[in-house]
């Protein structure tokens, strides 16, 4: 009996390397609109507050804005393309440029009037207080 190596990706691969051929690759300065720009977030609750981080690089604070609309946040921005003029034989360009956005459902205890949003380092950090717990009123029933 012979064992056969099954490559699930080898039809796909070989497609890939096709389209790149016939339209070019994706990659090249012409193309780069093709490409999505989606910045990488990290988003963890403290005891007082959610904190959420995305990673903007290139990305200016007046190219970024965020929303909270019923119950969702949203963080829009663009990373424009840099000028640059072409001396050497061959150019090679790899980060992203365009527009994004990513949305998130804010928790129930979140209080949307005390969003903060700040970029320090190419890093967007947004606050959201949470709002202080409401406990149940016990209503004592009288007797007629």
């Amino acid at each position: 009996m012979t064992a056969i190596r099954y490559e699930p990706w080898t039809l796909m691969n070989r497609l890939h390397r096709e389209l790149n051929s016939t339209f070019g690759d994706v990659s090249s300065p012409a193309n780069a609109a093709v490409r999505t720009l989606l910045p990488a977030v990290d988003v963890h609750a403290e005891t007082d507050r959610y904190v959420l981080r995305a990673d903007l690089p290139g990305v200016a604070p007046a190219d970024i804005a965020v929303t909270a609309d019923q119950g969702v946040l949203t963080i829009r921005g663009e990373r424009k393309s840099e000028t640059r003029e072409k001396s050497a034989a061959f150019d090679r360009i790899e980060r992203n440029v365009g527009t994004f956005v990513r949305r998130f459902t804010l928790p129930e205890d979140a209080d949307v009037e005390a969003i903060a949003a700040r970029q320090t380092h190419g890093v967007l950090e947004v606050t959201i207080a949470k709002q202080a717990k409401v406990e149940p009123r016990r209503i004592e029933v009288q007797a007629a």
